[in-house]
Protein backbone atom coordinates (compact mmCIF):
# COMPACT_ATOMS: atom_id res chain seq x y z
CA UNK A 1 0.00 0.00 0.00
CA UNK A 2 2.98 2.09 0.48
CA UNK A 3 4.23 1.67 -2.73
CA UNK A 4 0.26 2.51 -3.92
CA UNK A 5 0.64 6.18 -1.61
CA UNK A 6 4.26 6.83 -3.82
CA UNK A 7 2.18 6.21 -6.83
CA UNK A 8 -0.20 8.63 -6.00
CA UNK A 9 2.63 11.48 -5.51
CA UNK A 10 3.78 10.77 -8.03
CA UNK A 11 0.51 11.08 -10.38
CA UNK A 12 -0.12 14.63 -8.46
CA UNK A 13 3.38 15.70 -9.35
CA UNK A 14 2.62 14.89 -13.31
CA UNK A 15 0.44 17.44 -15.78
CA UNK A 16 -3.06 16.46 -16.61
CA UNK A 17 -2.98 13.85 -19.33
CA UNK A 18 -4.92 14.41 -22.77
CA UNK A 19 -7.91 12.64 -23.75
CA UNK A 20 -7.06 8.44 -24.62
CA UNK A 21 -8.77 6.00 -26.87
CA UNK A 22 -11.98 7.01 -28.37
CA UNK A 23 -14.98 5.74 -26.88
CA UNK A 24 -16.63 3.97 -29.36
CA UNK A 25 -13.82 1.83 -29.22
CA UNK A 26 -13.28 1.19 -25.70
CA UNK A 27 -15.07 -1.74 -23.71
CA UNK A 28 -14.94 -5.44 -23.74
CA UNK A 29 -14.64 -7.34 -27.02
CA UNK A 30 -14.49 -11.18 -27.41
CA UNK A 31 -13.21 -13.51 -30.86
CA UNK A 32 -15.83 -16.19 -30.52
CA UNK A 33 -18.78 -16.42 -28.76
CA UNK A 34 -19.36 -14.53 -25.73
CA UNK A 35 -19.69 -18.22 -23.87
CA UNK A 36 -16.90 -19.40 -24.82
CA UNK A 37 -14.80 -16.78 -26.45
CA UNK A 38 -10.79 -17.40 -27.82
CA UNK A 39 -9.65 -14.66 -26.34
CA UNK A 40 -10.79 -11.47 -24.79
CA UNK A 41 -10.28 -7.81 -25.49
CA UNK A 42 -10.29 -5.02 -22.80
CA UNK A 43 -9.87 -1.80 -24.09
CA UNK A 44 -9.90 1.26 -21.76
CA UNK A 45 -8.63 4.92 -22.04
CA UNK A 46 -4.96 4.33 -21.61
CA UNK A 47 -4.46 0.24 -21.76
CA UNK A 48 -5.20 -2.59 -23.46
CA UNK A 49 -5.38 -6.03 -22.21
CA UNK A 50 -6.10 -9.18 -23.94
CA UNK A 51 -6.90 -12.23 -22.14
CA UNK A 52 -6.65 -15.37 -24.10
CA UNK A 53 -8.49 -18.79 -23.01
CA UNK A 54 -5.29 -20.33 -23.21
CA UNK A 55 -1.95 -18.90 -23.53
CA UNK A 56 -0.39 -15.76 -21.72
CA UNK A 57 -2.35 -12.53 -20.89
CA UNK A 58 -0.80 -9.40 -22.31
CA UNK A 59 -1.65 -5.96 -20.66
CA UNK A 60 -0.19 -2.58 -22.46
CA UNK A 61 -0.56 0.28 -20.83
CA UNK A 62 0.05 3.27 -23.18
CA UNK A 63 2.91 5.88 -22.73
CA UNK A 64 1.74 7.43 -26.44
CA UNK A 65 -1.58 7.63 -28.01
CA UNK A 66 -1.13 8.50 -32.06
CA UNK A 67 -3.91 8.54 -34.91
CA UNK A 68 -2.62 7.12 -38.22
CA UNK A 69 -4.59 6.41 -41.46
CA UNK A 70 -8.10 5.69 -39.40
CA UNK A 71 -5.81 3.65 -36.89
CA UNK A 72 -5.58 4.68 -33.06
CA UNK A 73 -2.16 3.45 -32.12
CA UNK A 74 -1.29 2.88 -28.36
CA UNK A 75 2.57 2.39 -27.58
CA UNK A 76 3.67 0.87 -24.19
CA UNK A 77 6.53 1.39 -22.65
CA UNK A 78 9.96 -0.73 -22.55
CA UNK A 79 12.79 -1.46 -24.66
CA UNK A 80 10.74 -3.38 -26.69
CA UNK A 81 7.79 -0.21 -27.02
CA UNK A 82 5.11 -2.59 -28.22
CA UNK A 83 2.17 -1.70 -29.77
CA UNK A 84 -0.89 -2.21 -30.61
CA UNK A 85 -3.67 -0.37 -33.37
CA UNK A 86 -7.07 -0.04 -32.78
CA UNK A 87 -10.01 1.03 -35.50
CA UNK A 88 -13.84 0.56 -35.73
CA UNK A 89 -14.77 -1.98 -38.28
CA UNK A 90 -18.64 -1.15 -38.57
CA UNK A 91 -20.19 -2.78 -35.51
CA UNK A 92 -16.32 -4.79 -34.88
CA UNK A 93 -12.97 -3.87 -33.53
CA UNK A 94 -9.39 -4.70 -35.88
CA UNK A 95 -6.66 -4.52 -34.05
CA UNK A 96 -3.05 -5.59 -35.18
CA UNK A 97 0.32 -5.99 -33.04
CA UNK A 98 3.18 -4.74 -35.17
CA UNK A 99 6.29 -6.27 -35.13
CA UNK A 100 8.69 -3.61 -33.21
CA UNK A 101 11.13 -3.66 -35.92
CA UNK A 102 8.49 -2.50 -38.13
CA UNK A 103 8.41 1.45 -39.04
CA UNK A 104 5.97 3.81 -38.32
CA UNK A 105 5.54 5.11 -41.53
CA UNK A 106 4.74 1.20 -42.69
CA UNK A 107 2.41 0.02 -39.95
CA UNK A 108 0.46 -1.72 -40.27
CA UNK A 109 2.28 -3.36 -43.11
CA UNK A 110 1.40 -7.34 -43.71
CA UNK A 111 0.62 -7.54 -39.63
CA UNK A 112 -2.24 -9.69 -39.54
CA UNK A 113 -5.70 -7.78 -38.47
CA UNK A 114 -7.73 -9.72 -36.13
CA UNK A 115 -11.19 -9.12 -35.53
CA UNK A 116 -13.72 -8.70 -32.64
CA UNK A 117 -17.13 -8.42 -31.64
CA UNK A 118 -18.46 -6.48 -28.78
CA UNK A 119 -19.59 -8.60 -25.30
CA UNK A 120 -21.86 -6.76 -22.79
CA UNK A 121 -21.55 -10.10 -20.44
CA UNK A 122 -18.01 -11.79 -20.30
CA UNK A 123 -18.39 -15.21 -19.06
CA UNK A 124 -18.42 -15.63 -15.35
CA UNK A 125 -15.29 -17.43 -15.21
CA UNK A 126 -13.36 -14.87 -16.25
CA UNK A 127 -15.16 -12.33 -13.88
CA UNK A 128 -14.26 -14.75 -11.53
CA UNK A 129 -10.77 -14.25 -11.74
CA UNK A 130 -10.20 -11.06 -13.49
CA UNK A 131 -12.74 -9.28 -12.08
CA UNK A 132 -10.70 -7.48 -9.23
CA UNK A 133 -7.86 -7.43 -11.73
CA UNK A 134 -9.72 -5.58 -14.14
CA UNK A 135 -11.55 -3.26 -11.59
CA UNK A 136 -7.82 -2.01 -9.98
CA UNK A 137 -7.12 -0.83 -13.73
CA UNK A 138 -10.06 0.75 -14.26
CA UNK A 139 -9.55 2.56 -10.46
CA UNK A 140 -5.74 2.91 -11.98
CA UNK A 141 -7.44 5.11 -14.68
CA UNK A 142 -9.59 7.59 -12.72
CA UNK A 143 -6.77 7.91 -10.43
CA UNK A 144 -4.69 9.19 -12.99
CA UNK A 145 -7.09 11.40 -14.15
CA UNK A 146 -8.41 12.73 -10.51
CA UNK A 147 -4.47 13.04 -9.74
CA UNK A 148 -2.75 14.72 -12.72
CA UNK A 149 -1.95 18.44 -11.60
CA UNK A 150 -4.69 17.89 -8.87
CA UNK A 151 -1.90 17.80 -5.69
CA UNK A 152 -1.64 15.11 -2.55
CA UNK A 153 -4.02 15.84 -0.91
CA UNK A 154 -7.09 15.97 -4.28
CA UNK A 155 -5.35 12.67 -5.21
CA UNK A 156 -5.36 10.98 -1.77
CA UNK A 157 -9.18 11.76 -1.37
CA UNK A 158 -9.87 10.08 -4.77
CA UNK A 159 -7.83 6.93 -3.41
CA UNK A 160 -10.34 6.59 -0.69
CA UNK A 161 -13.41 7.34 -2.66
CA UNK A 162 -12.25 4.54 -5.10
CA UNK A 163 -11.40 2.18 -2.35
CA UNK A 164 -14.65 3.22 -0.22
CA UNK A 165 -16.11 -0.29 -0.95
CA UNK A 166 -18.76 0.66 1.77
CA UNK A 167 -19.60 3.81 1.32
CA UNK A 168 -18.46 5.50 4.99
CA UNK A 169 -15.63 7.77 3.35
CA UNK A 170 -12.95 5.44 5.16
CA UNK A 171 -10.92 2.38 4.24
CA UNK A 172 -10.95 -0.11 6.33
CA UNK A 173 -8.36 -3.58 5.88
CA UNK A 174 -10.84 -5.56 3.14
CA UNK A 175 -10.91 -2.53 1.17
CA UNK A 176 -7.16 -1.55 1.59
CA UNK A 177 -6.45 -5.31 1.08
CA UNK A 178 -8.82 -5.45 -2.56
CA UNK A 179 -6.92 -2.90 -4.06
CA UNK A 180 -3.66 -4.45 -3.19
CA UNK A 181 -5.12 -7.63 -4.38
CA UNK A 182 -5.92 -5.86 -7.79
CA UNK A 183 -2.14 -4.50 -8.19
CA UNK A 184 -0.54 -7.43 -7.55
CA UNK A 185 -3.11 -9.32 -10.33
CA UNK A 186 -2.01 -6.27 -12.62
CA UNK A 187 1.60 -6.67 -12.29
CA UNK A 188 1.49 -10.84 -13.40
CA UNK A 189 -0.57 -9.49 -16.50
CA UNK A 190 1.96 -6.85 -17.36
CA UNK A 191 4.50 -9.57 -17.14
CA UNK A 192 2.34 -11.41 -19.69
CA UNK A 193 1.97 -14.39 -16.98
CA UNK A 194 -0.12 -17.00 -17.74
CA UNK A 195 -3.70 -17.80 -16.65
CA UNK A 196 -1.86 -20.08 -13.89
CA UNK A 197 -0.24 -17.08 -13.24
CA UNK A 198 -2.52 -14.83 -12.90
CA UNK A 199 -4.77 -17.28 -10.31
CA UNK A 200 -1.11 -17.77 -8.43
CA UNK A 201 -0.66 -13.79 -8.16
CA UNK A 202 -4.31 -13.37 -6.98
CA UNK A 203 -4.23 -15.64 -4.51
CA UNK A 204 -0.64 -15.45 -2.95
CA UNK A 205 -1.23 -11.87 -3.66
CA UNK A 206 -4.52 -11.86 -1.79
CA UNK A 207 -2.76 -13.35 1.31
CA UNK A 208 0.14 -11.23 1.16
CA UNK A 209 -2.58 -8.13 0.89
CA UNK A 210 -4.08 -8.93 3.63
CA UNK A 211 -1.53 -8.68 6.36
CA UNK A 212 0.05 -5.41 4.58
CA UNK A 213 -3.22 -4.24 4.37
CA UNK A 214 -4.12 -5.05 8.25
CA UNK A 215 -0.43 -3.57 8.96
CA UNK A 216 -1.20 0.13 7.01
CA UNK A 217 -4.24 -0.07 8.97
CA UNK A 218 -1.98 -0.44 12.44
CA UNK A 219 0.63 2.34 11.12
CA UNK A 220 -1.80 5.10 10.14
CA UNK A 221 -4.65 4.92 12.55
CA UNK A 222 -4.10 7.30 14.62
CA UNK A 223 -7.93 7.85 15.98
CA UNK A 224 -8.18 3.73 16.37
CA UNK A 225 -10.97 2.86 15.05
CA UNK A 226 -9.65 0.13 12.49
CA UNK A 227 -10.32 2.98 9.38
CA UNK A 228 -8.45 4.84 7.31
CA UNK A 229 -9.55 8.22 6.54
CA UNK A 230 -8.07 10.56 3.51
CA UNK A 231 -7.12 12.90 6.66
CA UNK A 232 -4.59 9.93 8.31
CA UNK A 233 -3.40 8.87 4.74
CA UNK A 234 -2.25 11.97 4.03
CA UNK A 235 -0.92 13.37 7.57
CA UNK A 236 2.26 15.28 7.06
CA UNK A 237 2.20 13.85 3.21
CA UNK A 238 -0.07 16.87 1.59
CA UNK A 239 1.82 20.38 3.38
CA UNK A 240 5.26 21.24 3.92
CA UNK A 241 6.34 21.19 7.39
CA UNK A 242 7.12 24.51 9.18
CA UNK A 243 10.99 24.94 9.10
CA UNK A 244 10.86 26.93 12.50
CA UNK A 245 10.74 25.31 16.13
CA UNK A 246 9.37 26.57 18.91
CA UNK A 247 10.51 27.89 22.24
CA UNK A 248 13.99 28.03 23.61
CA UNK A 249 16.22 24.86 23.76
CA UNK A 250 19.71 24.00 22.84
CA UNK A 251 20.34 20.93 19.47
CA UNK A 252 20.44 17.27 20.89
CA UNK A 253 22.26 14.83 19.03
CA UNK A 254 19.92 12.74 16.51
CA UNK A 255 21.58 9.53 17.37
CA UNK A 256 20.87 9.70 21.39
CA UNK A 257 17.38 8.62 19.91
CA UNK A 258 18.79 5.63 19.09
CA UNK A 259 18.89 4.36 22.60
CA UNK A 260 15.51 5.59 23.43
CA UNK A 261 14.04 3.63 20.60
CA UNK A 262 15.47 0.83 22.15
CA UNK A 263 14.11 1.15 25.33
CA UNK A 264 10.56 1.98 24.17
CA UNK A 265 10.70 -1.16 21.80
CA UNK A 266 12.24 -3.63 24.51
CA UNK A 267 9.33 -2.07 27.10
CA UNK A 268 6.44 -2.52 24.80
CA UNK A 269 8.03 -6.31 24.40
CA UNK A 270 8.30 -7.15 27.69
CA UNK A 271 4.62 -5.64 28.66
CA UNK A 272 3.62 -7.71 25.41
CA UNK A 273 4.99 -10.88 27.03
CA UNK A 274 3.35 -10.48 30.36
Amino acid sequence: MMRLLILLLALAALPAHAQGVPEPLRGAWVRGACAAPEAVLQVSARGALRLPAEGAARLLRFRTLRVQEGWTIGTGGGAEAPRIMLRAAGDALETAEPDAKLRDDRLPGETELLRWTRCATPPASLLLLHGEGLAFLATLERLEGACQGAGTEACIAALVAEGDVSGDRLLGVAEIARLLRGAAWALAALQDSPPEGLAVAAGLGGVAAAAAARLLVESLDFDGDGRLSAAELGRDRTAWPAATGGGEGRPVAIEALSEGAGMLRALIERLAGE
